[in-house]
């Protein structure tokens, strides 16, 4: 069974620091072009940050001005997303996809997460 699971979502302060984990069973992440997408309520979907299948390329929105880094672990299967300074209007459900194409495009990725909700909030 293909499966995406995301973890690491919380209530924090502004300012803080999160590292959101996405992790995968039945198939490997390593094969797949990784996106972190967000969305907020009322909001759309959107883009956060993506990963190409090597590693080697990475993309982030252009709000997201050096405060986060995404990153592979092959050897867990994993990917992760550490943000950092994080702000109120960061807060919003965040979800890791697998797809084959390196792009912004939510439906161009295939398989989802269910998402891990982050909330920035004094």
């Amino acid at each position: 069974q293909v499966q995406v699971v995301e973890s690491g979502g919380g209530l924090v302060q502004p300012g803080a620091s999160l590292r959101l984990s996405c992790a995968a069973s039945g198939f490997t992440l390593d094969r797949f072009v990784i996106g972190w997408f967000r969305q907020a309520p009322g909001k759309e979907r959107e883009m956060v940050s993506r990963i190409s299948i090597s590693g080697s390329s990475t993309h982030y929105a252009d709000w997201v001005k050096g405060r986060f880094t995404i990153s592979r672990d092959s050897a867990k299967n994993a990917v992760y997303l550490q943000m950092n300074s994080l702000s109120p209007e960061d807060t919003a459900v965040y979800y890791c996809a697998a797809g084959p194409y390196y792009s912004d495009y939510v439906a161009l990725y295939d398989y989802w997460g269910q998402g891990t909700q982050v909330t920035v909030s004094s």
